[in-house]
Parts: structure tokens; sequence; C-alpha cells
């Protein structure tokens, strides 16, 4: 949250002030990671990230403040085998989705930043925005996939949304390749309206109420454990209060069209 005011306020107070002009925009695409952090992940293990890419869009006001739009689409998994937890290796619980997002972002260089300028070529900055997700979770049983969402784990009173937005917030560092081309490197991170991106929530269900009762592919979806009792009704099987997140780290090349305003002219008086 702090991190969140100091960003808004920095870019309050300069775009109240004079800047250097550095109108123009930039079009590139990006490769890289993404990695989810949920309840199925709840000591933030980096040990399995999955494949990222996108394409991006800047519209720079001047040296220090830009609009970034972008499409990203990342692999999300995780899995409880891999978890330190004795509980949740028991839980024994995994997913897998694709997401694709769209994000639109206010972008803050920390150093006046020019293209082409031989001092002034690159920078560190902090972003921060919205972004609306799609994703779908599944997971294999018995070499089968499954969407998770239609069978109910929790016996959820309506499926939840499979389109969802969220925060996204991240830093980056980019620097001039020469004047039309640069590099950058960033991780943004989406922290989602939802806490079903791996089809974990709440608690148990009674698995006599799913569809096809205790032995149905609902429950057994639901209750991957093979532990006898272990499922009882009520007990925790995600923490709601904690919404899912996931994070993208990129390296992308963009390209700069400049734009050169024609000079003001002085009145004669």
């Amino acid at each position: 949250m702090k991190f969140r005011i100091v960003f808004i306020l920095l870019v309050i107070s300069h775009l109240s002030t004079e800047v250097i002009s550095q109108k123009g925009q930039e079009v590139g695409g990006w490769i890289g990671l993404a990695h989810y952090f949920g309840d199925l992940n709840t000591n933030y293990s980096l040990n399995d990230p999955g494949i990222a890419a996108g394409i991006l869009y800047r519209k720079n006001f001047n040296d220090r403040i830009c609009l970034a739009s972008g499409l990203s689409y990342g692999r999300l998994k995780a899995d409880d085998a891999d978890s330190f937890n004795t509980y949740e290796r028991t839980r024994n619980l995994s997913f897998f989705s694709n997401v694709w997002d769209a994000s639109l972002a206010l972008e803050f260089n920390f150093f006046t930043y020019i293209h082409g300028h031989r001092q002034y070529f690159y920078t560190p900055y902090a972003t921060l925005g919205i972004a609306v997700t799609r994703f779908n979770p599944k997971t294999e049983l018995d070499g089968t996939a499954y969407s998770l969402r239609e069978y109910a784990t929790e016996a959820q009173g309506r499926e939840y949304a499979l389109v969802t937005g969220g925060l996204s917030f991240g830093v980056g560092f980019k620097w001039d390749l020469s004047y039309k081309w640069s590099f950058n490197v960033g991780l943004t991170a989406r922290r989602m309206m939802t806490d079903y991106l791996d089809d974990v929530s709440t608690v148990y269900p009674s698995l006599v109420s799913l569809p096809g009762g205790p032995t149905g592919i609902a429950a057994q979806l639901s209750d991957r454990s093979g532990v006898e009792g272990f499922a009882t009704v009520g007990k925790q099987r995600g923490n709601a209060e904690n919404n899912d997140t996931y994070v993208f780290l990129n390296f992308s090349v963009m390209r700069y069209f400049s734009r050169l305003d024609c000079p003001k002219v002085s009145k004669i008086k």
C-alpha cells in the first residue's frame, strides 16, 4: 500500500512541473516467464514457472511519464507435492491454467529518459494500473484433464467467473540500444479479484452433496488426499482471505516512433 501511495504522489507532483519534451510512441514484444502465488503455493516457491509472452504499447507524455497498455499470455501451474508443508502435501491438489490478460498502467521513470540521448538513455521505472484476466483452472486425474470449475469442487453456490479484474503493478529497467530501439526488463504482478485462479479457496464440502456422490468425479477432484476422513465437511481447503496473484518476468524490445512538435511562434507586439 505504501508503494502505491508513493508512486501516485510522484506521478501527480511530476505532472505539475515542467519537464523536457519527450513525446512519441513505442511498440514491441516480449518473452519471459509466468509464476503463480496462491493456495497451492503458500511458501512462494519459484521452482515451477511457465512460459509467457506478450505485446506492449507505450504513449510517452514526457521524459518521466508514459501510459502503457499490453496483451499478455502466461502458463500457470502448481502442485501440493512441491510444498514443504505436511498438510498441503497430504491435501495433494494441483492445477494448471493458461491466462490471457489485457492491462493499462501508468509508468514513471525515476531518471530523465530521452531516446537517443547520450546521457539520459536509461532509467529504472515503476508501473501501476489495472488488468483484466481470462483463466480456466484444470487438473489431471488418471491421465485425463478436467476443467475444475465445471465440477464445483467446493460446492460453490454458483460457478465463479473465468474473467476477472485485478491490480497491475511492477518495476523494471529500460535502456536504449539506439535512437529507435530499446531493451526492457520488467517484473509485473497481477493481484487478482478472485481466489479461484487455482480452484482452491474455502473449505471441503459434503462429498455426498457433489454431483455423482462421494465416488463421482467431482468428489475425486475435490479430495485428492487418498486418506479416509481427511476431507471432513468444513475443514480448510484453501484461504479465502488471500486472493491469488501471478507474476510476469519479461524481456522486451521496443521500437520508438518519435513526433516532433512544431516550435511555438512568439507573438509580435
